[in-house]
């Protein structure tokens, strides 16, 4: 089952720059209404321009409302299986790290990376039916290079690859197996650091494009699942005032952002055939969240400034359009579970539409006028073809499923042979002295979960088969607080309040379109029709108007981008005009035992 993109937009109180420029604020909200309006400074006889959201947080929103309202059932959605993904997107400077990371004081601002964190292992301590392995990965895209954060070597350059049951994934991208909410948040200290940051004009401390903590949740033995949480922040500076190194970073964001569009563009669109994923590595990481297999939100973060005017109505056209992708999230599974379910499905649906001689299917076979031995030699091709891949799937199944019996056997099996073990050298050691032969408390490792303890006395086989023994143990986490019932009780509210939320912003969203049932609606006069309808035909005609605004701005800076365009053209074909010419001067005079004296040489050698 399908379901858009949810889209929140943010705006911040204006900072002490914007107020030292005597700046206007420009953008107004109504939170009744999920809708966002900006004013244009520059032409006060334009209307407003309006647009709704699934949600909308003016000046004085917090954090922890926004998490609440709408973040909360995205990542309740990785603890049952699905994955997530929350990005947010803005001008440098307008808020993202501040909604994202937060700040410790007041409590209420705290980010939601933090909150995340807090909410996942929370309800990994209150489960009391399976156990979860939490792995964490902190990347960062930055001039179109991926970097692990977390690696070795943080300035060491990553590959994007493609698999197809991993989908897009990072190689050699570190990961850190967590257990608590501190590890998680040492983690995401560590990386901070490890960005490469560059000051700008608008921010000091800009943060660049990037991933941050993927946990990852795992079920109990028989029924694993796998889900991912992401959260990016995605970022596009002002050009004016940057220069050197600066300006080539922002060019190469405004590239990536330019990709970005373009997807959201396509998957809006739906005739096109093609999605532009690879244009960018920063598209190709939102492959599975924008139009994939993932439950995902978008914060739009903008400035109320009127000197930010462009930009925040630039970050509210994007937000607009990516309202309208449609994801098809899904619990899952283990992918070959999955497919032999699939080809199940299938064979069944097909034997249904082959044997039903009355039916939709062999009506479809006889209006079509296929000779019956030609429909008798596909159907058995057709049969032949599915229980050969069935056999080699049931085959593939069987073959992992025996690999997990096995693995189950072999931890059972230690775990017996040494609580054996132990119990026999208590006993036979009682006499003796009870140290003998043990370690002291202090030297006894301490790990996670571990239900067992070292002896001195363990053959070298027997220590490293404990220290694997005790590695599985110790990654695992979960059921550390099932009894707490005020945890239980704490989570079981935070739950039916978010249920609560998302009836009420249904609610909103179906009294944005009244409007249109009012054509239709039974009166009881004609006094009371014509006067709900005069208001609707009002309302229609503002409407009308701020759309042909709309187009007409639009149009203003297509025609401005196109002359953008074509003045790089022209200066790029002077340039290499100029370039021309010192080749043919220079290369006359290269001496002809030199390596460059072949230009045909050089251009089949050359990469670019």
């Amino acid at each position: 089952m399908s379901e858009c993109v949810k889209v929140v937009v943010r705006c911040r109180p204006m900072n002490n720059r914007e107020k030292d420029l005597h700046s206007k604020s420009v953008v107004y909200m109504d939170s009744s209404l999920c809708q966002c309006s900006i004013v244009n400074p520059g032409d006060a006889s334009a209307p407003p321009k309006t647009f709704s959201f699934d949600g909308v947080y003016f000046t004085e929103s917090t954090t922890e409302a926004l998490y609440n309202d709408v973040a909360y059932p995205l990542v309740e959605g990785v603890l049952e299986g699905y994955n997530s993904t929350v990005f947010a997107y803005g001008q440098t400077g307008c808020g993202k790290s501040y909604t994202m990371q937060g700040v410790v004081k007041p409590p209420s601002q705290k980010g939601i990376i933090p909150r995340a964190f807090e909410h996942i292992f929370e309800a990994i301590e209150t489960s009391d039916d399976s156990k979860f392995l939490v792995h964490a990965s902190y990347l960062e895209i930055y001039n179109e290079e991926i970097r692990d954060l977390l690696g070795k070597d943080c300035k060491k350059k990553l590959d994007l690859k493609e698999h197809p049951d991993r989908g897009v994934y990072i190689q050699e991208l570190s990961q850190h197996a967590v257990h608590n909410v501190e590890e998680c948040e040492q983690m995401m200290d560590k990386g901070w650091r490890n960005r490469a940051t560059g000051a700008t004009l608008m921010n000091a401390d800009s943060s660049r494009p990037g991933q941050r903590d993927k946990p990852k949740r795992v079920g109990n033995v028989t029924d694993i699942q796998m889900s991912k949480a992401k959260i990016i922040i995605i970022c596009f500076p002002k050009l004016p005032g940057a220069t050197g190194d600066r300006l080539k970073e922002a060019t190469k964001i405004n590239l990536s952002l330019s990709a970005l569009g373009n997807v959201i563009s396509a998957l809006v669109d739906g005739k096109s055939k093609h999605i532009p994923y690879r244009d960018s590595k920063l598209t190709r990481l939102l492959q599975d969240s924008l139009g994939g297999n993932t439950k995902t939100l978008m914060v739009a973060c903008v400035s109320p400034a009127d000197n930010n005017y462009d930009e925040t109505l630039s970050t509210l056209r994007y937000a607009n359009r990516a309202k309208n992708i449609k994801n098809k999230p899904r619990i899952n599974q283990d992918p070959k579970d999955a497919l032999l379910s699939q080809y199940q499905d299938e064979i069944r649906q097909l034997k249904e539409l082959l044997e039903n001689g009355g039916g939709a299917g062999a009506g479809q076979l006889q209006a079509n006028l296929i000779p019956l031995d030609s429909v008798e030699a596909e159907k058995e091709k057709i049969r032949q073809e599915y229980e050969s891949q069935l056999h080699q799937l049931r085959l593939s199944y069987e073959s992992e499923k025996q690999g997990k019996a096995r693995l189950q056997a072999d931890v059972q099996s230690l775990k017996d042979q040494y609580e054996k073990e132990l119990k026999e050298k208590g006993s036979s050691g009682a006499g003796a002295g009870e140290s003998k032969g043990k370690l002291a408390p202090h030297q006894i490792p301490i790990r996670r979960n571990s239900t067992i303890a070292p002896d001195v006395n363990l053959t070298p086989q027997q220590h490293e088969a404990f220290a694997r023994l005790q590695e599985i143990e110790t990654n695992m986490v979960g059921g550390e607080k099932a009894d707490d019932l005020e945890l239980l009780e704490k989570r079981q509210k935070k739950k039916k309040a978010a249920e609560k939320r998302s009836k009420v912003l249904a609610e909103t969203l179906n009294r944005n379109d009244e409007d249109d049932a009012l054509l239709i609606k039974a009166y009881d006069n004609i006094q009371e029709e014509l006067r709900a309808k005069t208001d609707a035909l009002k309302k229609s005609k503002q409407k009308i108007r701020a759309l042909e605004r709309e187009v007409s701005d639009l149009y203003s800076e297509f025609q401005s981008d196109r002359t953008d365009y074509l003045e790089t053209i022209r200066r790029q074909d002077q340039q290499l005009k100029l370039l021309q010419a010192i080749l043919d001067k220079i290369h006359p005079t290269v001496r002809r035992d030199c390596n460059y004296v072949n230009i045909d040489n050089i251009k089949s050698e050359a990469v670019w």
